[in-house]
């Protein structure tokens, strides 16, 4: 071996050794929780640490990953689609086979903290421990009570399927390593009381940036753009800083109010898809101060700008110029979307898009509509919008077994043009990509 080829195989032979001694002192240092003594009994049960724990548990939304529709209350089995394949949530009831029945407060802590589980097997990011990571240990312990109270489910784990080297658990190791801030929530003196506590509900409860945030190669959330919407599961979660463009800046505190509490502002449209989840599972059983606090930390959220040409427009001229039962100007390039809109959707969104059954069906303002590529737009249409668990006539049907996708794809560019006052982009191949992605 050359002199030259020597040495850089020197170099990187001692950097491997590195860092493998690095993950391995890692590993055994997040063995035990900072925060714990591993000898230390659990914290006895006790009813009001069981009610503090739902209303806890509700704030983290762990139903929403935990609980598959129609099944068993976090019985897991809920599937995320990633790009390198599929990984199904746990079963955390208190099942002592396929649950976490034999789990002590410290392996609970230990999951949520370092994404460690019992055996010491390293958990995926999908489980949010890497916002979880800044809860406090007594919330922590609290939820655990909660979750302890219930009913066990015997629900043996699906097998995830994902690609080599991914499924390599291992691996995480070096991953937390790089992308986990291994610290508890800390107050900023520069916040109020009343901010500081809603920067906990958002970041280690309600961990709003694992959706609102895009991710980086690495699939970890990108610091630099915090909370400046992304893609996730076919959704887009919208823009939730103080930008007044693309965020929330020029929404009102009622509007947000109602919002997070209900599901729908006025003249801001309605939540669907995940969002819809997150405030049925969630937002609407957080106390008035809560939601007071989240809007108050969003206020100091730094503006992210947005894509431009999807900015809101509260008020699009054809929408302006309708009634509610007649439109006040047709799209002649697309009389297809505009029959649609017609024979399926006037009577309950109306043409001015104000709704008739339910202000939930209102159009207008909403973010769906003001998006050119039709995100969630498409979504809806295909698999209805159901907000039945906050306001009983919260509902919309699925479309995607009534039409086909050239006229999906119409109709979404139709209300896009009509009540965004923007050129759809949504095609058919979109249409029956987002079909088949279902």
């Amino acid at each position: 071996m050359k002199p030259g080829i020597r040495g850089i195989a020197k170099v990187l032979g001692l950097a491997a050794c590195a860092a493998v001694l690095v993950a391995g002192g890692y590993a055994a240092w997040v063995a035990l929780d900072r925060d714990s003594d591993p000898s230390a009994p659990d914290v006895q049960s006790s009813p009001a640490l069981v009610a503090r724990g739902d209303y806890l548990t509700r704030a983290a939304d762990c139903a929403a990953c935990h609980s598959t529709p129609g099944g068993r209350p976090f019985s897991g089995g809920v599937p995320f689609r990633l790009p390198f394949g599929t990984i199904y949530s746990s079963n955390i009831t208190a099942d002592r086979q396929t649950g976490i029945g034999t789990w002590s407060d410290d392996d609970f802590v230990r999951a949520l903290h370092h994404g460690i589980a019992k055996d010491g097997t390293h958990l995926y990011p999908a489980f949010p421990y890497t916002s979880y990571t800044a809860m406090t240990r007594d919330d922590a312990v609290a939820i655990k009570a909660y979750l302890f109270s219930l009913p066990a489910v015997h629900a043996p784990a699906r097998q995830n399927t994902l690609l080599f080297p991914f499924n390599q658990r291992w691996t995480m190791a070096f991953w937390n390593l790089v992308f986990v801030n291994d610290h508890r929530f800390r107050s900023d003196p520069a916040r109020t009381p009343q901010q500081n506590r809603g920067a906990y509900l958002a970041t280690a409860l309600g961990h709003c940036g694992e959706c609102h945030t895009p991710r980086n190669l690495a699939f970890a959330v990108s610091d630099s753009h915090a909370l400046a919407g992304a893609v996730v599961q076919g959704w887009h979660a919208g823009n939730i800083t103080s930008d007044r463009h693309f965020g929330l800046g020029d929404w009102s505190d009622q509007q947000l109010t109602a919002y997070l509490g209900t599901g729908h502002a006025d003249e801001r449209g309605s939540a669907s898809g995940p969002m819809a989840e997150v405030v049925s599972n969630s937002l609407q059983y957080l106390s008035s101060a809560d939601i007071a606090a989240l809007i108050s930390y969003l206020r100091t959220v730094a503006p992210q700008p947005g894509t431009p040409g999807r900015e809101i427009n509260l008020v699009a001229p054809a929408m302006a110029e309708s009634t509610a039962w007649a439109p006040g100007r047709q799209d002649a390039q697309n009389d297809l979307g505009a029959r649609i809109f017609e024979g399926a959707c006037a009577s309950c969104h109306q043409w001015n898009g104000q709704g008739q059954q339910t202000p939930y069906a209102a159009l207008a303002g909403s973010r769906a509509v003001n998006d050119p590529n039709g995100t969630n737009l498409v979504q809806v249409l295909l698999a209805g919008a159901d907000l039945r668990a906050v306001h009983r006539s919260a509902f919309m049907p699925r479309f995607s077994n009534a039409y086909t996708d050239q006229e999906l794809a119409a109709v979404a560019n139709y209300v896009i043009a009509h009540f965004g006052a923007k050129a759809g982009l949504v095609t058919p191949d979109q249409i029956h990509t987002s079909r088949a992605n279902q």
